[in-house]
């Protein structure tokens, strides 16, 4: 499938972005070994002789592992091949023990696929070549040390996944776009934790520039971008380097480059390399891996419902727009938020507004995961409820959603009563009041009756006034332009 671009022009070039995802997957042990792969333990502790690459020690391959790369393929509608190959990719760095790290090359376990997602308004797709399972490397740690560097190896043979794009993306937006949506996904169907700050999700973005219609320009590897903030600036700071080189008569140099957040820029690392380089061929430690079709028939009857497939189905029954469906989306726990509260009210439309509005704003400023918020679905479901039935107004029921989150009270009802919030709808009681503020304000009236609507929304105010803000607005509108006629 190609990828319709709309030329999105720099300064006169065209913008090509290719990403490199390493996701960790969420398996307890290493990929070819029993060691732990829990995160923030004391250096070294979590290294076993195979990991340490002692002499005669064998690799052997996690089940789990694979299983977990079977559902990536499911869930982005590759290929998932039933034959692949593990080689050795050789080059020599302190926290590769081996000198040598297992990956997949010629014949990765998952192939082709594809990332859709919603730019704005606009549906973008992302190619994918390759997901390719490898072990990681052990870490380097300089800062601890003067005139020399530790090593630790608890993350070396941890697994990972490697999610490579073909050069689909136009612009920093979209590329963010693009991973946000690839987080999204791995850590909906469980295969990730993706948690960045700990180096779950990692991204690599490969950069280059060209004129329009004219060859892929010489690309510049920005690594190990943790944050999509940190992304979309990298790649913008990129975008401009690479440009004002070119402009001033310099050719673009292959190198990884990493990208510095105190100063806005990226630096190169070193020149980059080339497959050739590497000296790939099949491990012979590791037979091929072999994924028989019941198996991953077996993973596909265990896949969740997909959040685009979640997504439509909100939109066909709930009536929601497109964006508002994807936001609902964004992970399992808000839209299980949505679809309880949503059945328990019958007002799916008021829930998606009230979670993508005021619940939202609340977990943003709390800094709370919206599984863990204060106030639940059920509760939600009954506030929402009695703005319907207009026993509260939109403005009284942020007052019983603030009860509610500051633990000032659980039940919603209890809350309207407590704090005397429920609108006055007597049309009795309501149009005695109206009466009387016409009465008041004869200039208003007048005002209005000659044709200037401004006066009609004094005297609506008037009225709220003299309930005391209890009366409901909409059928203040509508006795008052009654009387008015």
């Amino acid at each position: 499938m190609s990828n319709m671009h709309t030329s999105l022009l720099v300064h006169g070039y065209e913008v090509v972005i290719g990403f490199e995802t390493h996701a960790q997957l969420a398996t307890k042990s290493k990929i070819f070994s029993r060691a732990p792969t829990a995160f923030g333990a004391e250096p070294n502790t979590q290294a076993c002789a195979v990991d340490l690459a002692l002499p005669g020690t064998l690799p052997v391959m996690n089940q789990a592992a694979v299983e977990l790369a079977i559902r990536l393929g499911l869930a982005l509608g590759s290929h998932i091949a039933e034959h692949s190959v593990f080689a050795r990719k050789n080059y020599f760095y302190p926290d590769l023990p081996k000198g040598y790290q297992i990956s997949q090359f010629e014949i990765p376990v998952v192939q082709g696929g594809e990332v859709s997602f919603l730019l704005g308004e606009e549906k973008k797709t992302v190619r994918l070549v390759r997901a390719h399972l490898e072990e990681d490397a052990g870490k380097s740690l300089h800062e601890d040390f003067i005139g020399q560097s530790g090593i630790d190896l608890n993350r070396a043979g941890t697994p990972l996944l490697e999610i490579v794009t073909e050069p689909d993306m136009r612009s920093s937006a979209e590329a963010v776009a693009y991973a946000k949506e690839l987080h999204r996904i791995v850590t909906w169907i469980g295969i990730c934790d993706g948690n960045m700050q700990e180096g779950s999700f990692r991204c690599d973005a490969n950069v280059s520039v060209r004129k329009p219609g004219a060859a892929l320009g010489t690309r510049r590897e920005i690594k190990n971008l943790n944050s999509f903030k940190f992304m979309q600036q990298a790649i913008d700071y990129e975008v401009r380097w690479q440009i004002e080189e070119i402009e001033d008569g310099r050719a673009i140099q292959q190198a990884t480059v990493l990208f510095d957040p105190d100063t806005g820029e990226t630096r190169a690392m070193r020149t980059k390399e080339d497959a050739a380089d590497y000296r790939y061929f099949p491990d012979p430690d590791l037979p091929p891996l072999v994924i028989a079709r019941d198996w991953v028939e077996q993973v596909r009857a265990g896949m969740p419902e997909l959040p685009r497939a979640m997504a439509a189905r909100f939109v066909a029954d709930h009536g929601l727009s497109e964006y508002d469906a994807v936001t609902l989306t964004q992970s399992p726990a808000m839209a299980a938020c949505f679809e309880t509260a949503a059945r328990a009210s019958g007002q799916a439309k008021l829930v998606s507004n009230w979670i993508m509005g005021e619940l939202s704003r609340r977990l943003n400023a709390d800094e709370v995961d919206i599984a863990s918020a204060p106030v639940s679905a059920t509760q939600l479901a009954a506030l929402v409820v009695r703005i319907a039935d207009g026993t509260i107004s939109n403005n009284a029921a942020k007052q019983v959603f603030d009860a509610l989150w500051t633990g000032q009270g659980t039940q919603v009802d209890a809350v309207i009563e407590a704090k005397g919030l429920k609108q006055m709808n007597d049309t009795g009681a309501l149009e005695i009041l109206i009466d009387e503020v016409m009465a008041a304000n004869a200039d208003n009236v007048a005002q209005f009756r000659a044709g200037k609507e401004k006066a009609f929304n004094a005297l609506v105010g008037q009225v709220m006034k003299a309930s005391k803000g209890k009366a409901n607005p909409q059928q203040v509108n509508d006795l008052l332009r009654r009387k008015l006629q």
